[in-house]
């Protein structure tokens, strides 16, 4: 999942064990960790607001036009 862009953008696919932090088909903010990414994980903002480490294959890059990625922020 390794992007150029500082700002990524994923959907979730699945959310087991994390029901109450992910929701399915929900377009999630990725925080850059090249660590994590090393080990197959990706740091994303949840529900909750905070950013918390998640399997990676959970997961899909997402190539955002310029008019969506500023309307997340």
């Amino acid at each position: 999942m390794t992007r150029k862009r500082s700002t990524r953008y994923v959907l979730c696919l699945k959310n087991d064990d994390y029901r109450v932090s992910l929701i399915v088909r929900r377009i999630y903010h990725a925080v850059p960790d090249a660590d994590a990414e090393r080990r197959g994980l990706v740091r994303v903002v949840d529900e909750s607001g905070e950013d918390y480490l998640y399997p990676e294959e959970m997961f899909v890059a997402l190539d955002l036009p310029t008019a969506a990625a500023r309307a997340f922020g």
